[in-house]
């Protein structure tokens, strides 16, 4: 009987009502993801204009609170709002958060940049970029148990899927508004001067002006000035709502917690659900997204050297086609439950990320795969190697090992390594060619220089003698798109093919856990319980993945060595998930609140 009512109300069309709530949190929660990814698409521009006139060490300090506000401070928001969604409501919470992010983003656009300001511009700036952090942490928990609250109880993965579809689309809204606008504001407007520390155009060695693209010096502005509109469409839709049913139930029946953190986290009997939400289900699915998303990009553009333009596009379209995904898991999960199908993408990925990311090189870029077969060994001491984390960009390695591997790692180079005696300085065995490094510690001036000169120089020819596509180095079998819809070749539709692969597996993965997390927490400290282990697992297992990847690829001479985190985490979770996440949570009755658990 109860299967029967379930597939009836998996057969119905949506209320009108639902749909407004859909429609209501969706949007809103696009408009954070676009505003969230606008500054780390823009960030070297942004950078240039705020952070640049500093000295290094003031720079690395902007650099890294930047980063922060990112992806560490994410968790502090779920920990804020979440709180306030268990105290005073759904609605209200995802109100200010949409409002602090709107507004944070605008001003951003608006704001004077250090030649103007001084130091209050940057110090300003990472402010804005801290509350972004901060809202982003506490609008996915809102946006998410205010839809299931909403939803029929067949149709909870349905439903909230249209939710999981928000990063993915302000993502691709992001890419389009910067690509569109960049080429308008380019291609209408010259160029404008680069100003040095004290505000005045630089001077390049023959006399000229040193110029910049306007869209570089301005045009920038534009998407963050733009997202009022957004956030004014948002608010209106969001302003028509009413509460959740369930949270206003739990609030006549008397039933709502009155510390939501110290219940959600401090008793075992719920925080171990909160850590088994962690370890058996966001981690997993934050690597999966990240990888299949960011990381792809990330590896398109810095590992097989596919052109900024042509990567974003590439990319777009397989957000483009693979988006439906979304929904057809949310939906799948309703019939025979969430578990079985985030787990299922976590083990196809960890499966199949070696295969699938080798053949992205050889289709992008069949010169750089061809050059790969060449051996290429790093010669040196063990000691002198570290292991190059460098998530902010900001950390130096000069050791003469630790420069070798870098600069195979920038170009692309797969590598082995070879112990040499203690105090050996590292060189770089290229088929038959021997060239030597240095360590950028013992040497000043001059000196420092020469032996620079010397190694980027021997390497770059001893690279191109072996085939690599490196400077000096034409390469026409690498993909290339001219415009957005340039992509209908052989090798730029199966590139699109790869992408869309992991997206998929993006969806399946992320599609359902909206609906699964909402259903291991009962109502009373239902937003605090989710928002903090998908914070976590998202901000910080996903949101450390290129820097992470990149280290261990530069660490083992593998350009593929990296997909090892992802892959690991994924399998962690699958073992974990399957051994500890409770099946059958689509059949629960999430309105009669357990707060004995």
């Amino acid at each position: 009987m109860a299967n029967a009512a379930d597939a009836g109300v998996r057969s119905r069309p949506m209320t009108r009502e639902e749909k407004k709530v859909i429609l209501a949190s969706s949007a809103g929660t696009i408009f954070e993801w676009y505003d969230f990814y606008l500054y780390g698409s823009l960030a070297a521009i942004i950078g240039a204009q705020f952070f640049t006139p500093f000295p290094e060490a003031t720079r690395n300090v902007f650099a890294l609170l930047a980063f922060a506000a990112g992806f560490i401070v994410r968790p502090f928001g779920a920990l804020v709002f979440g709180m306030m969604g268990d105290l005073i409501g759904r609605k209200y919470t995802f109100l200010m958060t949409i409002m602090i992010m709107g507004l944070s983003t605008f001003i951003v656009g608006m704001l004077p940049n250090y030649y103007s300001w001084g130091i209050a511009a940057p110090i300003i700036l990472i402010a804005l970029r801290m509350l972004q952090g901060l809202a982003l942490g506490g609008e996915y928990g809102g946006a998410a148990v205010y839809v299931a609250e909403h939803a029929p109880a067949g149709r909870r993965g349905f439903y909230t899927s249209f939710i999981q579809t928000t990063a993915t689309l302000g993502l691709l809204l992001s890419l389009i508004v910067i690509i569109s606008v960049q080429g308008y504001v380019n291609g209408s407007y010259p160029d404008q001067p680069v100003l040095d520390a004290a505000g005045v155009a630089t001077v390049a060695a023959d006399g000229s002006a040193v110029m910049q693209k306007a869209f570089n010096a301005w045009g920038w502005r534009i998407p963050f000035l733009g997202s009022i509109i957004l956030l004014a469409v948002s608010l209106y839709i969001r302003l028509q709502m009413n509460e959740s049913p369930a949270f206003k139930k739990m609030k006549e029946e008397g039933a709502a917690s009155k510390a939501p953190l110290r219940e959600a986290f401090g008793t075992w009997k719920n925080g171990k659900i909160a850590l088994i939400a962690l370890l058996g289900l966001t981690a997993g699915q934050a690597v999966v997204w990240y990888s299949g998303q960011f990381y792809a990009l990330f590896f398109m553009q810095n590992i097989v050297k596919v052109d900024s333009f042509s990567a974003n596009v590439f990319v777009a379209w397989s957000l483009i086609i693979g988006t439906w995904g979304f929904l057809f898991f949310g939906a799948l999960s309703d019939k025979i439950g969430r578990k079985p199908i985030i787990l299922a993408g976590c083990l196809i990925a960890a499966v199949t990320y070696f295969p699938v990311f080798k053949m992205l090189t050889t289709t992008a870029n069949p010169m750089l795969a061809a050059a790969q077969e060449t051996v290429i060994t790093v010669v040196a001491d063990p000691a002198d190697c570290s292991f190059q984390f460098n998530p902010v960009g900001t950390a130096k390695f000069t050791n003469s090992c630790d420069i070798a591997k870098a600069a195979l790692s920038k170009a692309s180079a797969n590598s082995a390594t070879e112990d040499a005696p203690a105090g050996t300085v590292a060189s770089v065995k290229v088929g038959e060619t021997v060239v030597a490094s240095y360590d950028a510690v013992k040497l000043t001036g001059d000196e420092l220089a020469a032996a620079k000169k010397a190694f980027e120089t021997g390497l770059n020819d001893a690279l191109k003698a072996a085939g690599y596509p490196v400077a000096g180095v034409e390469n026409t079998s690498i993909a290339k798109a001219e415009n957005l819809v340039d992509i209908f070749t052989g090798q730029k539709l199966l590139i699109v093919a790869i992408l869309t692969y992991l997206i998929i597996l993006v969806t399946m993965v992320y599609g359902p856990i909206a609906a699964m997390l909402v259903e291991l927490f009962p109502t009373r400290i239902r937003y605090s319980g989710l928002s903090l282990p998908y914070h976590i697992g998202n901000g910080w297992f996903g949101g450390l993945l290129p820097a992470t990847a990149f280290a261990i690829s530069a660490q083992t001479g593998n350009i593929y060595a990296g997909l090892w985190y992802a892959i690991v985490v994924a399998l962690m979770t699958v073992v974990i998930g399957a051994l500890f996440v409770p099946n059958g949570t689509h059949k629960k009755d999430i309105f009669a609140d357990d707060s004995s658990r």
